[in-house]
């Protein structure tokens, strides 16, 4: 039943930032599932307290099933450990702690006072990488930050001449457009901006809490003021990043609708750029910047997980650029190395991912 609860907190994935992810089960005293509950954003109902609506008096002497910790404190909600107490729930099988100091641990001590049993642990990783956004976020204190690269079979982002369309094939870029419904916000460097002319946008056609946020790092505010980022700022959030004081540029820029963040070293300054984003309640980035976005990234040790795409090409050149620039590692045993690798075939492209280890 916890493998349920997991499933059903999958169905809020890009419906919940800043909350967790959260499904609920509830089974009767003899066996039978009688209320299931997802925790959407927007509809404020905790997964908990829809579970047992949809219970009612079957919930009484049953288990609760619960993909993170219940809360005790009064937030957007009253606390569900007291809707759990009060529908007279005996016990509360649940993976996992919430990392938000308001809660962690403090759930599970509010249930055990009022004589329910918590059983924890069952599916702990499964439940910590569904949540692994938001529980870096708390632990952190910063934004998930995940590298998506697209690359040929050697490396390479495109060729000497810079043509780079497209390298992989329409079903990695279908869940490249997955991956940018599951975050909060997209970054890319003035080069990409410029060059490339991208919309940044998240094509899943999916629900979403709220709007995917574009984030560009241009310390010489060389973005184009009819560029496709410009012109669609006032219906998508765009900031610019930038210690630039060209007036008549920024004023250039809000005017359109877009958000210039004047920060010291600008576009450099990764960590207080993501301090930034941590006010905001940016829980998760995604980065598809080029070459030295990514290894700006690298370098600053600011990478929670990596995803490359392998199109089925070799595009070969010593001036062709690839995927990670930046310093990078000075000995091999220093270079980064990352866990728990999967790999996906796309048709003949390749998707690998994987987290560094931690220094």
């Amino acid at each position: 039943m916890t493998q349920r609860a997991l499933e059903l907190a999958s169905f809020g994935i890009g419906q919940v930032s800043p909350s967790p992810l959260v499904g609920c089960v509830i089974v009767s005293e003899s066996g039978e599932i009688v209320g299931e509950g997802t925790y959407l954003y927007k509809n404020i109902t905790h997964a908990e307290v829809i579970a047992l609506n949809q219970a009612g008096a079957k919930a009484k002497g049953g288990t609760a099933y619960v993909s993170l910790e219940p809360h005790s404190h009064h937030g957007r909600t009253p606390p569900c450990t007291e809707a759990l107490i009060n529908a007279g729930i005996k016990r509360v099988v649940c993976p996992i702690e919430d990392p938000n100091p308001l809660v962690s641990g403090k759930g599970f001590d509010v249930l055990r006072q009022n004589g329910i049993e918590v059983l924890t642990g069952i599916l702990k990783e499964e439940a910590e990488k569904q949540n692994e956004k938001f529980i870096h976020w708390h632990k952190v204190g910063r934004p998930f930050v995940h590298l998506k690269m697209a690359m040929s079979l050697d490396g390479r982002i495109a060729t000497r001449t810079g043509d780079s369309q497209w390298i992989t094939n329409e079903k990695s870029r279908q869940k490249v457009q997955d991956l940018r419904y599951e975050y909060d916000a997209i970054l890319i460097g003035s080069n990409t901006a410029f060059v490339d002319n991208p919309s940044l946008t998240d094509r899943s056609n999916k629900p979403r809490n709220k709007k995917l946020t574009r984030i560009v790092l241009d310390n010489s505010l060389r973005m184009n003021i009819n560029s496709k980022l410009v012109l669609t700022a006032k219906e998508t959030p765009t900031w610019v990043f930038t210690d630039s004081d060209d007036e008549e540029k920024i004023n250039q820029l809000k005017d359109e609708g877009v958000e210039v963040i004047q920060i010291a070293e600008g576009g450099r300054n990764l960590q207080g750029i993501l301090h930034e984003l941590t006010k905001r309640e940016v829980q998760s980035v995604l980065v598809e910047g080029g070459a030295e976005v990514a290894g700006s990234f690298y370098d600053a040790n600011l990478i929670d997980k990596i995803s490359f795409f392998y199109g089925s090409v070799v595009i070969g050149g010593k001036d062709a650029p690839t995927a990670i620039g930046g310093k990078g590692s000075k000995m091999l045993n220093s270079a980064t190395k990352l866990r728990d690798l999967t790999i996906t075939k796309h048709d003949d492209d390749i998707e690998l991912n994987g987290y560094p280890y931690a220094t």
